[in-house]
């Protein structure tokens, strides 16, 4: 069964955040007109959204508002809040619901401008996360990263599924499943496919996979050993490790299959590539120093260049799309713990206080990380702000929890 299966999370997530920013914007959300009748609570689900951002504090002060009239903001300001949320929720003839919201500047005195979506009920949650996307682009300047998508591999017993849920770990449904290991997936540019290894063949292998229809292909099942894809940032190529000719080594090939292309000449075993954000370069694991660590090699091949230098073991590179920030794992007196650097300068910080963490992933506006961990002995998602100060757990999926990646930016 290759589509999306017919199968919700055991125990969906809920979201705890630690840590605060050096400022909070006090948000007022009225809880939408309707909303009691709908499916899916969408006051509760933007709320929730905009709380594990950290850089919002919800307020309840605005009870009975919706989007129709214009409240009287100075009152709402004395109460607290910089900006207001209200809306509405109603089902229309043909089953589907419309829903409408509009956002308020309270210090300002400045309508900030809405949007209505008449939408099947089974994308009630998506609208609620476009609605959070809209409030924090219009009040922080950078875009929402809420309706996205997230993809991560779990193990319980004997059986691994391929998950792909809601950028708030809710609504997970899963993509593959199968009685041998599944590993890295990444997401293609176009936020449609998936590129994963599996296990199934007694070997790994590499396919690619339309989320819609679960229709996959076979991409590389060369001599040998074929893992670690990463697609190319306009999607027409993918960089994956082979060892068909000896040893682990970088190669790069069509995204729809055909003969891969050696990317260097090394005695060095190169692994987990991952390309730049403008595509001219590709940053890889390689021991050829002695230990892991993260080098970077211009995507036509040539000299490698080291990238890290803290640390005698430095791995699982991960790329900001804006190109500012490296995140990757390093092991610090036996823990591996995430740390993230800054590109222009090469300064480097850890910025967790656990001890097990794996597989970094960026958002899509780069303002956070996504990874998997270690925490009260049980695995979890977590995510962080780039300097650590704000993380948020996404708990509650049973079995063991492993390399997350996030999704792009929906088109």
């Amino acid at each position: 069964m290759w589509g999306l299966l017919a199968l919700q999370a055991q125990a969906q997530f809920r979201v705890e955040v630690s840590g605060v920013g050096l400022t909070q914007i006090p948000v007022a959300i009225s809880g939408f007109r309707g909303d009691d009748q709908s499916p899916q609570k969408i006051a509760a689900i933007v709320q929730a959204d905009l709380e594990r951002s950290g850089q919002f504090k919800p307020l309840d002060t605005a009870p009975g508002l919706d989007e129709t009239a214009r409240p009287d903001l100075s009152a709402i300001r004395l109460r607290g809040a910089d900006a207001l949320i209200a809306g509405s929720v109603s089902r229309l003839a043909d089953g589907r619901y419309d829903v409408r919201f509009r956002l308020w500047d309270t210090v300002r005195n400045q309508d900030l401008g809405g949007q209505s979506h008449a939408v099947p009920a089974g994308d009630l949650r998506l609208t609620a996360h476009r609605i959070a996307d809209f409030v924090y682009e219009r009040l922080t300047g950078d875009k929402g990263i809420f309706s996205t998508r997230l993809t991560y591999v779990t193990k319980a017993g004997s059986n691994y599924r391929l998950w792909v849920a809601d950028a708030d770990g809710e609504n997970a449904q899963a993509a593959f499943s199968s009685p041998e290991p599944i590993i890295s997936p990444a997401w293609a540019p176009n936020g449609n496919q998936l590129a994963y290894v599996s296990f199934e063949a007694r070997k790994p292998v590499v396919y690619v996979q339309d989320i819609d229809s679960g229709k996959r292909r076979l991409v590389a099942s060369f001599k040998g050993s074929n893992s670690a894809p990463a697609w190319a940032p306009d999607g027409s190529s993918i960089a994956l490790t082979l060892s068909r000719d000896g040893g682990s080594q970088l190669f790069v090939m069509d995204a729809r299959g055909g003969e891969p292309r050696r990317l260097m000449q090394s005695s060095a075993i190169d692994t987990e590539p991952v390309y730049s954000p403008d595509g001219k370069s590709i940053y890889f694991v390689s021991d050829r120093g002695g230990a892991p660590q993260i080098y970077r090699v211009g995507v036509t091949g040539g000299n490698a260049e080291r990238i890290t230098f803290s640390g005698n073991y430095n791995i699982s590179p991960a790329v900001s799309p804006d190109g500012k920030w490296l995140a990757y794992i390093s092991r610090v007196s036996g823990a591996f713990k995430l740390h993230v650097m800054d590109l222009s300068s090469g300064t480097a910080v850890a910025i967790t206080d656990t001890t097990a963490d794996e597989s970094p992933s960026f958002s899509p506006n780069s303002r956070m990380v996504i990874y998997a961990t270690l925490m009260q002995g049980k695995e979890a998602l977590m995510t962080a702000s780039l300097d650590g100060r704000i993380k948020a757990r996404l708990a509650g999926q049973s079995g063991d929890i492993r390399e997350p990646d996030w999704g792009p930016a929906q088109k």
